[in-house]
């Protein structure tokens, strides 16, 4: 069955490049970015892997793990690291999964149904500190995932958390927010003491709160 937006994210325990893990358990207090590849030793998750792990202090910085999945071994997994490193100029710093046995992958609805039984999708998973997914993605094989737009993501699920905001079109951090639909103006003055730019009564700008 599909995974939805708020639902929990399945908890599993498997071996990765890192040892044993069990998510909930090593994402505990965290977000968490799992991310799936068709398989070791391919061109575009070679660069996606060495990308991901040059955002390490930007992940950090935004209490956010990252971990990756193929059907692979953990054994093919660190033969690839060595290319990984090479080709990308950076070492990857974080797990990845093996899933030999399809466990994980079936869990999260990742077998890709047009190409075998074995392929994973490239998907994506944003997973908030309460296990809840919190953003679904998948790409095709062909295409390459933009991580920046996930860190993106991330910072609007972050600052829509704490406050009464949504985040417009393309916005990034530093950009005008949109106040609350359901926050009457006398509640919001008490929130944006600053102002607003109404454009319509269901279309208020604020800056972003700090």
């Amino acid at each position: 069955m599909a995974i939805r937006l708020g639902d929990i994210a399945p908890d599993f325990t498997a071996p990765t490049t890192a040892g044993d893990i069990s998510f909930h358990a090593w994402k505990e207090g965290s977000w968490a970015v799992l991310f799936s590849h068709p398989k070791d030793f391919t061109p575009v998750c070679t660069t996606e892997l060495g990308y991901t792990a040059k955002l390490k202090d930007d992940f950090d910085k935004r209490n956010v793990k990252a971990i990756a999945v193929s059907v692979d071994s953990v054994e093919s997994h660190n033969n690839w690291l060595t290319d990984i490193e090479e080709t990308q100029g950076t070492a990857v710093n974080f797990p990845i999964i093996g899933d030999p046995d399809r466990k994980v992958a079936d869990l999260y609805d990742m077998i890709h149904p047009a190409a075998n039984d074995t392929l994973t999708v490239r998907s994506v998973f944003i997973v908030d500190p309460a296990n809840k997914v919190r953003l679904t993605l998948t790409y095709p094989a062909s295409t390459g995932r933009n991580f920046d737009e996930i860190l993106r993501v991330i910072d609007s699920l972050q600052l829509t958390d704490s406050n009464k905001v949504a985040t417009p079109v393309n916005w990034r951090q530093g950009d005008d927010v949109i106040i609350s639909p359901g926050l009457s103006n006398e509640d919001a003055a008490k929130l944006f003491p600053g102002g607003w730019d109404e454009q319509r009564p269901y279309l208020r700008l604020t800056k972003q709160p700090s």
